[in-house]
């Protein structure tokens, strides 16, 4: 008997079939556990934040960008391109100019999500949200928003950075393409595309603005050619299902005729969900808000992409780095998420104080200090929308489970 949990997502014949493919795809990707589910949810994430009870004692922070979609699998180590690698967030789409309070609420649940899915007691997740605040309040309390000393980084951190260090571009092709030969395995993950869209990809590589920046990206490769090798659609990520994604490997010949290669991501960009800041003032086209957002968000993924337009859609262009990982973590141990809370949250606190002048650090590590009537040390519109919203997904997730897993009627 077929298992809609575990059976292999079928192949699209044609491009017609790939919508089919994925909304399959991205259903069975979120019934698999309920953290999954929160990854990939960021719409009802909102739309259950704004009716919660608590969604009215939110303290509006200062307006700066945020990432929108602060999960856990959205930080990682990144490359800057040129040696340093760093844990920032890794993932820009729902990058707006808005409450800084969005991220740290959406960072809280993941983790309360993850502590569930590893059968940690409640007590785990109280410690962790305690630990993200003190965490969160240290990167706005640095003198400098630049420092880079978040304290000890827990094990789970260590050992995907250690690794990231170490990676090459052997090591990224492996793992992408299935090997070092100059093409895109079609299969399961890539899928075949057609003419219209292989000359579009093609002219894009070849125009010259769009050529000068991908040349820009790498320090040593300025006065090369860049020509595109092979193409293919990506199936890839979970939220962003549906939308168009390539993988695009590209050749970049030196002046002495050596060819090195260079594996491309380029995803759709659209309007986001996380609210926006009244009066915000961001680029108008979604690609260069992504960017813009990136390169105040993260510095080493911001500098690394592109904006652009291709078959009438706007696109952001990010050349994938050896070192580009996320935190995957099957399983937490209590003092794992404890360790990671803090440390993941001061990643963030760092990525919002760049933005904000030592007035607004102030103010908004004040507004974080008031613990109302809490048993905990933390905010308790904070505690409160993580257990309103970690209710709310659990029954959102059991019914996706019953209505898209098990195939019967909603």
């Amino acid at each position: 008997m077929s298992h809609p949990l575990t059976d292999p997502i079928m192949t699209p014949s044609t491009h017609s079939d790939r919508a089919a493919v994925l909304d399959t795809a991205r259903a069975l990707k979120m019934a698999r556990s309920a953290h999954a589910y929160v990854r990939g949810n960021t719409v009802k994430f909102y739309e259950w934040l704004a009716a919660s009870p608590v969604s009215a004692r939110i303290p509006v922070g200062p307006s700066i960008w945020i990432c929108g979609d602060c999960h856990l699998g959205n930080l990682g180590p990144l490359s800057n391109g040129e040696g340093d690698v760093e844990v920032q967030i890794r993932d820009l789409d729902q990058t707006v100019i808005g409450n800084p309070a969005h991220d740290l609420i959406r960072l809280g649940l993941s983790l309360a999500t993850a502590a569930r899915g590893s059968d940690l007691p409640g007590v785990a997740t109280a410690r962790m949200i305690e630990e993200m605040v003190d965490g969160y309040g240290d990167a706005l309390a640095r003198r400098s928003a630049n420092d880079a000393d978040p304290g000890p980084e827990p094990d789970v951190v260590r050992m995907v950075k250690r690794r990231a260090m170490g990676r090459r571009w052997r090591h990224l092709a492996k793992e992408r393409i299935d090997g070092t030969d100059p093409c895109i395995p079609l299969g399961k993950k890539f899928w075949a595309i057609d003419d219209d869209e292989r000359a579009a990809l093609t002219a894009l590589v070849a125009d010259p603005d769009i050529k000068r920046q991908i040349l820009s990206l790498s320090p040593d490769s300025h006065d090369c050619d860049v020509r595109l090798v092979d193409a293919a659609y990506w199936m890839k990520g979970c939220s962003s299902l549906g939308l168009l994604r390539y993988a695009v490997l590209l050749s970049i010949k030196g002046a002495k005729g050596r060819s090195d290669y260079a594996l491309v991501d380029l995803k759709e960009a659209v309007a986001p969900v996380a609210p926006v800041a009244g009066g915000a003032q961001m680029p108008a086209d979604e690609a260069q808000r992504v960017v813009a957002g990136a390169r105040a968000l993260s510095p080493h993924l911001g500098d690394r992409m592109i904006a652009a337009t291709l078959l009438g859609r706007s696109m952001f262009i990010r050349e994938l780095a050896p070192q580009d990982l996320k935190l995957e973590v099957e399983q937490f141990s209590h003092s794992q998420a404890v360790r990671a809370a803090r440390y993941l949250a001061y990643v963030v606190g760092k990525a919002h104080a760049r933005q904000m002048d030592d007035g607004q650090r102030r103010e908004w590590r004040s507004a974080l200090r008031d613990h109302g009537d809490l048993a905990i040390d933390a905010p308790s519109w904070l505690w409160q929308s993580v257990v309103d919203l970690a209710a709310s997904h659990e029954a959102g997730y059991l019914d996706h489970c019953r209505h898209y897993a098990l195939g019967t009627a909603a």
